[in-house]
């Protein structure tokens, strides 16, 4: 059976910026099946659980990966860097497992696939992809959003 890339927080690990897990059944059934690649990129790329939150300012995933844009958490930080290294990370897991399929957390900065949060803190949304998302796709992984 083919790899499929996972969220780890979709997975069931304490790992999102609030130190808590999204566990989702699905995702759940394929690590207990033995085809889930779980990631967590923004662990992966050094940011600590818990962290403060963090959005895509000015504009989405695909725009970070071409340096039009940013990742910054609710403290004003710059955590651009920590996203990308994480991206790559989550990459080079899923080619190395021969990963073809992705499902990520939905509206994360890292993993959100069609939507992401819009930089403002506010709860408001915008189209587009997180960071990892972004790079999945580039790389000709098809990529879904899971939820808990």
């Amino acid at each position: 059976m083919e790899p499929i890339v996972v969220s780890a927080c979709l997975a069931g690990v304490p790992c999102r910026y609030d130190g808590r897990a999204k566990t989702s059944a699905d995702a759940v059934r394929l690590v207990e099946e033995g085809r889930a690649v779980v990631v967590c990129p923004e662990g992966a790329g050094g940011l600590p659980t818990p962290r403060p939150a963090a959005e895509i300012v000015g504009g989405d995933g695909a725009d970070v990966l071409d340096g039009r844009a940013r990742v910054v958490d609710a403290t004003g930080a710059d955590c651009t860097a920590e996203f990308l290294a994480g991206a790559r990370a989550a990459l080079a897991a899923a080619q190395g497992a021969g990963a073809r399929r992705a499902v990520l957390m939905a509206r994360s900065p890292s993993c959100g696939c069609g939507q992401v949060y819009d930089g403002t803190f506010s709860g408001e949304l915008r189209p587009g992809d997180g960071v990892t998302a972004a790079l999945l796709r580039r790389a000709g992984i098809e990529v879904t959003a899971g939820q808990a």
